[in-house]
This record gives structure tokens, sequence and C-alpha cells, in this order.
């Protein structure tokens, strides 16, 4: 009895007779005989690999690993030699599980490239890295030696959920809590410090110019007690040399002197008293050349 098969654009198709290959393509449409030949349909499109498993890290911590792996087959001819993926000619359904394998073998060697890493991180690194944990197990699976030989490629993959046991994951939180409060005290104290070094560079600041004015005040002073005693040796010089000329004069000369300084200043002079006895003391002293003696008038 006849069977038409209709192959869509994503299905590559297999017809086996006793044991050779007759026909083979991607979106085939033919007639075969289900009693003596066998159909194996292998789909080519992209598809989605879910995964999630339980590894132990580095510090014996139990790590949940959620996530999928995008795969496409590449030869499928290869693989429909490989698994049992022959269908029923009525229901076009696979009469055993191998199509399953596929996915399983996608995700041991996910789990089993995912492992070898993590298992080099303790807990804490293991949660911090995924992105690279995940970049490292892609790149192992693309050349994994088990797919490669089936014909699959691994296009893409991506860890969803990466996440510790409960109780470990609330201790987590609670220490990265602590390191950020200790972390914005560090910032508070620095910036308080920051604030005390400002403050003092201000004070040493004002300080040295206090110092400096004081310095400056000490040599103004010092200046001017100088200035004062150069000026005041300068007019008792002045006054010693006006009167060195009068030194050697005769009493007689310096009394005549007097008299004449009076007398060009007599309209100076509101009131004069010259006694008779200091008059005739001193008319007697200028024509004797002697002067008065001791207790009289002069």
């Amino acid at each position: 009895m006849l069977k038409f098969y209709k192959g869509g654009p994503n299905h590559y198709a297999v017809l086996f007779r006793n044991g050779k290959i007759i026909k083979e393509g991607t979106g085939l449409n033919f007639w075969y005989r289900p009693d003596v030949s066998s159909l194996s349909v292998v789909p080519v499109q992209s598809q989605d690999a879910s995964f999630i498993f339980t590894e132990t890290t580095s510090d014996f911590q139990e790590l949940a690993v959620q996530g999928t792996a995008t795969y496409r087959i590449t030869e499928p001819g290869k693989l429909a030699k490989i698994l049992n993926l022959t269908v029923l000619p009525y229901k076009q359904q696979y009469v055993t599980e191998d199509s399953e394998k596929i996915v399983n073998r996608v995700v041991m060697a996910v789990q089993a490239h995912a492992r070898s890493r993590i298992v080099a991180f303790p807990l804490r690194d293991a949660l911090t890295k995924v992105h690279e944990v995940a970049d490292e197990v892609l790149k192992a699976v693309q050349s994994e030696p088990d797919l490669l030989d089936m014909g699959i490629i691994i296009e893409a993959l991506h860890f969803t959920n990466v996440s510790a046991k409960p109780e470990m994951q609330k201790a987590l939180e609670a220490d990265y809590r602590e390191t950020l409060q200790r972390q914005a005290d560090k910032a508070i104290y620095a910036r308080r410090a920051a604030a005390q070094a400002e403050e003092r560079k201000l004070k040493e600041g004002d300080l040295t110019t206090d110092i400096e004015l004081e310095n400056r005040r000490v040599e103004l002073v010092d200046t001017q007690a100088r200035n004062k005693l150069a000026l005041a040796e300068v007019e008792g010089k002045t006054e010693e040399l006006k009167l060195k000329p009068y030194a050697d004069l005769p009493p007689q000369a310096l009394v005549g002197l007097a008299l004449k300084e009076w007398a060009a200043n007599a309209g100076n002079i509101d009131n004069l008293s010259i006694t008779p006895d200091v008059l005739t003391g001193l008319v007697g002293w200028l024509a004797n050349g002697k002067p008065p003696k001791a207790g009289s008038a002069p």
C-alpha cells in the first residue's frame, strides 16, 4: 500500500529500503511503501533545549543553574544513521524515543563543561561571573566532539538563573549589605577626613599669614627704633656741632652773645625784670673779667 509523504521546509526526510538510502532531502514530497521501506525525519530548524541542574563550587556549596541552549542539526543525514528517527507512516510520530536523545546530548554537554568551570570558583565568584562562565561553556560545547560527530552545532547559550540555596543566598545578601554599609562608612570617613584636612590647611594658611604679619611688624618696629635712634644721634650730633664753636669762648663773650640775642629778640619779650643787684654784679664782672662771688647775684 502506498503512502504519500509531504515534507515541510524545516524537515529533512531520509527514505531507507533494505538499509540503503533511496531518497533524502529537505521539503521533499513523494510516494513510498511503508511495508518495504522506512522514513526518517530530522528537524533542521534551530531548536531550544532547556535545562536545570545543580553543581558544586570549590567551597562545597550547591549552585543551581538554569538556562537554554539553542542548537541546530547541520548534517541530518549523518544523524539519521546514528539515531532511529523513523516516523509512523500514518501519524508522523517517531516510533522510538531517540529524538529525545538529541536534547539530552546537548544538555549533558552543557552540564559537563559548566561543571568543570563552576568547580573552579567559590560560591561568591561563581555567582558574580555568570556571563564569563556562560561564554566559556558556549565555546567549549561548540567544539564538543560528540555533538560534532552527530552533526549538531550549538548556536547560543544563556544562563537565565544561577542561584545558591536560600539560606546561603540570604547569608550572601546580608554580607553584601554589610559590605555596602562599610563602603558607605568609609566614604563618610573619607569626606570627613578631607574636610578636616582642608580646614587644617586653611588654619595653617591663616597661621602662616599671622606669623608673616608678626614678622613684618617686628621688622617694622625694629626699623622704626633704629630710625629713631639714628635720628636722635643725628640731632645730638647737630646740637653738638652747633655748640662746638662756643666751647672755647670766654664767659664775657658768651654773655655778650646772650645780650645780643636778647636785643635782637627784644620785641618778642613782653616782660623782663633785672634787679639793680644783678645789673651791678654783671657790669662789674664784664669790666673786671671776674665772675660774681658765690652767694651773690650774677
